[in-house]
């Protein structure tokens, strides 16, 4: 049987989870759709979600359509949970996007869009929600071309839009020309024959779907049920199924983890070659580890089988130290994510002072599942910050926090997450015989190009000392660029060490080895950070702001009086078009400014203003520069530092 791995995508309350369910439904996995309102949906498993009506993890459920296993994946619509859906979308092999026929194109449906043609995945469209009063599916479709620069084509029409009982109709008028556009043989069998068959056509349209030119569009009702058979057809008949060598080597990757009900990790793993069995040994990220246990979807349920093959998706057991993202056996070629950073950070109070630790254990055990789960412990002060993309994974933390961990924790507000440049080159060294420590360690710090991470390098001979001292000074420089100078982490820089040397181990006459007279790592550990300080202070760092690069869509008449709003709010527009009655601008505006203009549009806008904005770049902070509390020992101040370290001066 094939199989075919799906994504429902959707902007927030666009309908898809109910729509999730009514593809359950029709497919007799459930005897009833479930309903968001009441919480009783399939997919939805979070408290959280089920209390809010969305989405915030991704859920997957199976279904049979006529020998194609569907294995569904529910995402989240909610744009603070991007980086959830793009993890997901990996691992797909097609996608339908859901908009609705009241609201139309969104701003999260814009974001959605690109990133599913980014990575190559062939998308099916079903406007929804046809029942309702509003309801304009012809508009939204020519939204689909005009907005989201897809190539839609309607197979079907719907009748009684904007009334409970609206239908949608097979026929796809003007499939011929469209497909003529890229294939010479359907012209010119059209143009032979005057008629081009059915099964012909199928055929085509299918093939211009998987490759991305064209977007079949279908409307409905998934609370009525219209339109969802047809749908049920188009997943079958026009998105490609998995592919896969189950003889090759196993190959996967995890996009989800979660704890069992004893606390074990479980891995949702897509296999895309090879056959995973049960006490088979893979290579997970940075480790081996052996899978212990393999559940697949199967007919709307989670069912115990010994092995999983290429194109399937199951929860894996025994894959310790997992995370979101590692690949599972060999990893794909040119396999990439694409995460923007969080610009956000928080520090998460616990309700008892003395549950501090208890907080830190199980943030540190959720920062190990997800990657983009950051965190910053601050020792002085005993606090844990986490870094966010939204405001609304307050309450996701609050309600795991609570709901497996026991803990209740408030938040403080919402700070916005610098980054420090170094501005030229700076080098320091202190030597064996004058510094505190029982070590030589020479630095010299210099920018590196956007977006290349930090180099080490060493500019002295790999013998001069051992392995150990020379891995001891790359782990502490990689450590002390977390905190530069003003308290950000510090991007995009060359590390070089310029000198090095050590005390070879001394002992006594009666051969007991004696630390007061050798080096060890923990000098060199303990001397790097006063050195790298010293070289990024003469280098110079600068503070840069995350900037997000927005799209706002409002009424023409409107745009003179908002221009200077956006200006008050640090936005820089860089565009705008007018186009009858709506106007767009577009430009980029500040992190930290992005929450008080979506606070102030709706009254600016008549309730009309749609924002849209992700981060797109880092730019210099204006000045004053914003400074971190610092979370480390201080290596700025020599004596501060040697106090802590060293317990004198």
């Amino acid at each position: 049987m094939r199989t075919l791995n799906l994504g429902i995508l959707a902007h927030v309350d666009a309908g898809k989870t109910s729509l999730t369910e009514r593809l359950l439904h029709a497919a007799g996995v459930i005897e009833a759709p479930g309903s968001v309102d009441d919480g009783s949906t399939q997919t939805d498993s979070l408290a959280l979600e089920r209390q809010r009506g969305i989405t915030i993890k991704s859920a997957v459920v199976s279904f049979p359509i006529d020998g194609v296993t569907v294995n569904l994946i529910d995402t989240p619509g909610h744009p603070d949970f991007i980086a959830e859906v793009e993890r997901v979308l990996a691992v797909l092999d097609g996608a339908v996007l859901v908009v609705s026929a009241v609201e139309g194109v969104q701003p999260q449906t814009r974001v959605l869009t690109r990133a599913l043609r980014r990575l190559g995945i062939p998308l099916l469209v079903f406007v929804n929600k046809v029942d309702r009063a509003g309801a304009r599916p012809d508009a939204v479709v020519a939204d689909l071309a005009r907005r989201l620069g897809l190539t839609p084509q309607p197979m079907g029409t719907v009748r009684g839009a904007g009334a409970r009982d609206a239908t949608f109709h097979d026929g796809a008028a003007g499939l011929v020309d469209l497909l003529a556009q890229r294939s010479d043989a359907v012209l010119r069998t059209f143009v032979d024959h005057g008629r081009v068959a059915a099964e012909r056509l199928r055929a085509e349209l299918a093939a211009q779907t998987a490759q991305g030119w064209i977007h079949p569009v279908y409307a409905g009702s998934a609370i009525t049920g219209a339109g969802v058979a047809e749908l049920m057809t188009g997943i079958r008949d026009l998105l490609p199924t998995a592919t896969g060598d189950p003889a090759a080597p196993p190959s996967g990757a995890v996009f989800k983890v979660e704890r069992g009900a004893a606390g074990e990790r479980l891995a949702y793993v897509r296999m895309f070659d090879g056959t995973l069995t049960v006490r088979d040994k893979v290579q997970t990220g940075q480790a081996e580890a052996k899978v212990t246990g393999i559940d697949v979807f199967d007919g709307g349920a989670r069912v115990t089988r010994p092995a999983v093959s290429a194109g399937r998706i199951a929860v894996v057991r025994g894959l310790t130290g997992v995370r979101v993202g590692d690949p599972v056996g060999t990893p794909r070629p040119g396999a990439r994510r694409h995460f923007p950073p969080p610009s956000l950070e928080t520090v998460v109070v616990p309700d008892r002072p003395g549950r501090a630790g208890a907080l830190h254990a199980a943030l540190t055990e959720l920062a190990e599942q997800d990657p983009l789960i950051n965190l910053r412990r601050d020792d002085v002060r005993d606090e844990t910050s986490v870094s966010l993309y939204g405001e609304v994974q307050k309450e996701v933390i609050e309600a795991t926090l609570a709901d497996e961990y026991g803990l209740a924790v408030t938040f403080r507000e919402s700070t916005t997450i610098c980054v420090e440049r170094v501005q030229g080159t700076g080098a320091a060294h202190e030597l064996k015989h004058e510094a505190p420590f029982l070590a030589t360690v020479g630095l010299r710090v210099e920018p590196g190009p956007v977006d290349s991470g930090i180099a080490f390098r060493l500019g002295v001979e790999l013998g001069s000392m051992p392995p150990a001292f020379f891995a001891a000074v790359e782990e502490t420089v990689h450590e002390v660029l977390r905190a530069g100078p003003h308290g950000w982490q510090v991007v995009d820089c060359v590390v070089t060490m310029t000198h090095s040397g050590y005390y070879a181990r001394q002992s006594h006459a009666h051969g007991t080895f004696d630390k007061s007279m050798s080096s060890t790592a923990g000098d060199f550990r303990n001397l790097t950070p006063l050195v790298l300080m010293a070289a990024l202070r003469q280098a110079r760092t600068a503070v840069h702001e995350p900037v997000h690069a927005f799209r706002l869509e409002l009424p023409a008449d409107l745009l003179g009086a908002v221009l200077p709003v956006l200006a008050k709010h640090g936005a820089l527009p860089t565009g705008t078009q007018t186009t009858g009655a709506t106007a767009v601008v577009e430009g980029d505006i500040p992190a930290a400014r992005v929450h008080a203009l979506e606070t102030r549009l709706p009254s600016l806008t008549r309730g009309e203003g749609v924002l849209e904005s992700a981060f797109d770049h880092y730019r210099p902070a204006p000045c004053p520069w914003p400074e971190r509390p610092r979370t480390d020992h201080n290596p700025l101040d020599r004596r501060e530092y040697l106090l802590h370290v060293q317990r004198r001066v």
